[in-house]
């Protein structure tokens, strides 16, 4: 049996258990946290030469080819993907499954695992500040927004830590360390392009991507406070995309019904809405781990730009999510790209182009 269809048969057995949270124990042996860093410490310990520098930015974010992934984004700066998969177990595999095909793609390992207990995906019932507080750790640490995408009730959350980054729950947001697996005794960081320090509240992700989200587990305890607030999309963000399916009785998304499952921004926030074939199914829409490695479906994929491919989707209406795959990691390159452009740019502007 091949790794898709024993992940299929694992999450089908149980699709219908009982909600319960997804978080992983942490392994004998984790790593010591990384200092925190100094004002401008991580635009100097960058570790790139300035052939590198100058390819990145020669880059047209909406043009990344596979060859500028393996050649140029995969050997520079790169965000943290935070994946946040649903609440019924076991669908945290398939949400493993979707990050295998992100690094199938060319994405590194590394900035998808956690650092501390290396799980692939969050739960939706970890709490949602304590995920806002992750989000300054990693822009701390690294010099690039981490990106957000959540698959089912794992969606909801990622609109939930929008929020928080907002400050719609609290003014303050203690700093969340992933390798001591605790809160840190401040609310701010040192934003590590500029080396003022700044809050963590307010802060903001380039990019967020939600996938069946809403219905029934709106009526949850812990989403509660989401009644209401769903589809609106706050400022914290740059970009975000959200994905229905024509017909999920999980999200409660029929044809014809946009209105109540479309989601706006209520600022600037960039939002668009998917609108994905009626026969994808809600709890393993995320399993593709093994579509990088069909030679044809890799090409189409990697060619892909929202609105422009002609060509028909390949496995159409064969029970694979490739159109999905496809427009996430579109806005993955995208923003992989823009980060580390920021990035690059910012270091020069610092350091006098050294």
């Amino acid at each position: 049996m091949n790794p898709r269809a024993r992940t299929l048969a694992l999450i089908a057995a149980v699709a219908c258990a009982l909600a319960v949270g997804g978080c992983a124990t942490r392994p004998a042996g984790a790593p010591e946290p990384p200092p925190r860093p100094e004002a401008r410490s991580v635009l100097r310990s960058i570790a790139i030469d300035r052939a590198l520098e100058d390819r990145i930015l020669a880059l047209n974010p909406e043009r990344i080819t596979a060859d500028d992934v393996r050649t140029t984004l995969s050997a520079g700066p790169t965000p943290h993907i935070i994946l946040l998969h649903g609440g019924v177990y076991p669908v945290h595999l398939a949400m493993r499954s979707f990050g295998r095909f992100l690094t199938g793609m060319g994405y590194p390992e590394a900035k998808i695992r956690n650092p501390g207990d290396r799980r692939w995906s969050h739960s939706p019932y970890e709490d949602s500040a304590q995920l806002a507080g992750l989000v300054a750790w990693y822009y701390e640490q690294d010099g690039l927004r981490p990106m957000l995408i959540g698959h089912s009730q794992g969606g909801i959350q990622a609109i939930k830590v929008l929020r928080e980054l907002d400050g719609q729950f609290a003014d303050r947001i203690a700093v969340w360390n992933p390798v001591s697996d605790a809160a840190e005794d401040r609310s701010s960081i040192v934003d590590p392009l500029t080396g003022n320090t700044r809050p963590v509240v307010g802060l903001s992700v380039p990019y967020v991507s939600v996938l069946g989200a809403g219905g029934a587990a709106l009526l949850l305890p812990n989403q509660w406070n989401m009644a209401g607030h769903l589809r609106t999309v706050p400022d914290t963000v740059d970009d975000f995309t959200g994905y229905t399916i024509g017909f999920d009785l999980f999200a409660w998304t029929v044809p014809g019904m946009t209105a109540t499952s479309e989601f706006r921004h209520n600022g600037k926030a960039a939002v668009r809405n998917v609108s994905l074939p009626a026969w994808y199914n809600h709890v393993t829409a995320p399993v593709t781990q093994d579509l990088p490695e069909d030679p044809l479906v890799r090409e189409w994929i990697s060619a892909y730009a929202p609105g422009e491919t002609t060509s028909p989707v390949p496995l159409e209406q064969s029970g694979r999510s490739v159109l999905w795959a496809a427009d996430v990691w579109y806005s993955v390159k995208k923003h992989w790209c823009l980060e580390a452009q920021r990035l690059v740019q910012a270091r020069r502007a610092a350091l006098g182009g050294s």
